[in-house]
């Protein structure tokens, strides 16, 4: 009686160490989703500042910037929420499964002005001006590079040092969801830098001006960074679907 009592808790047991060690998953039509929500989004920010305001990046980016940030707020932290560590925990209770959403959201919501603070800091330490004249520019910029980077990996990672430092530091996400994560935002911190080369040269264009072309080359390589996460999901469903036939 007893080994089969031990018996019994080793297999109750084993399941939820694989849960907790295992990454989240997301299907190809979720990572699709999810792009296209991002995209759409970004589109739908553009359209609000050209059509209802009259601006766009090059006019006024502080305010085109602004709507930026404020519509992918809720799509990307509502979202990424869904695919948290470790869903599978709470799936037997509704109560529990939707607390930790709603952590996952408060993390998310958390992460904006931390990651915000950080992206500041680190464009100015790279040379962006910090005089008072260019400070909303670069407060909205920070915000719309902080839902680009540490924002998704806040809402799915929490605080998991380890995670962080092997997506970021590493670049070797591991699962279909770290994909989401790792590609876009290296991608639009790349196309940040690409993008503020023609800024110290003298062809006295308005499109020079901090932040604008690096808020476009930051945007551009989070399209990229956003269809080729998509590309990734879809060869790792493929290849596991090859796997187990």
């Amino acid at each position: 009686m007893d080994r089969r009592k031990k018996r019994e808790k080793t297999t109750v047991t084993k399941p939820s160490t694989v849960d907790a060690s295992s990454p989240p998953k997301i299907s190809p039509s979720e990572a699709f989703i999810v792009t296209l929500s991002s995209v759409l989004g970004l589109g739908l920010a553009f359209y609000v500042a050209n059509s209802g305001f009259s601006i766009d990046l090059v006019t006024d980016p502080s305010r085109t910037i602004f709507f930026i940030w404020l519509v992918e707020l809720p799509i990307v932290i509502l979202l990424y929420s869904r695919y948290r560590q470790n869903p599978r925990q709470c799936m037997c209770l509704v109560f529990v499964c939707h607390v930790q959403y709603l952590r996952a959201v408060g993390r998310g919501l958390l992460a904006v002005p931390i990651g915000a603070l950080l992206n500041c800091l680190g464009a100015i330490a790279l040379g962006a001006p910090v005089t008072f004249q260019f400070l909303p520019k670069t407060v909205n910029w920070s915000l719309m590079m902080s839902l680009f980077t540490t924002v998704p990996a806040s809402c799915v990672l929490g605080s998991s040092w380890a995670h962080w430092k092997r997506i970021f530091a590493q670049t070797q996400p591991n699962g279909s969801v770290e994909y989401l994560i790792c590609l876009p935002a290296h991608g639009a911190v790349i196309g940040g830098w690409f993008g503020a080369w023609p800024m110290p040269l003298d062809w006295e264009r308005p499109w020079q001006e901090w932040p604008i072309c690096v808020s476009y080359g930051a945007i551009g390589g989070y399209l990229v960074g956003l269809v080729a996460s998509c590309v990734f999901v879809l060869a790792c469903a493929r290849s596991q679907h090859v796997k187990q036939t």
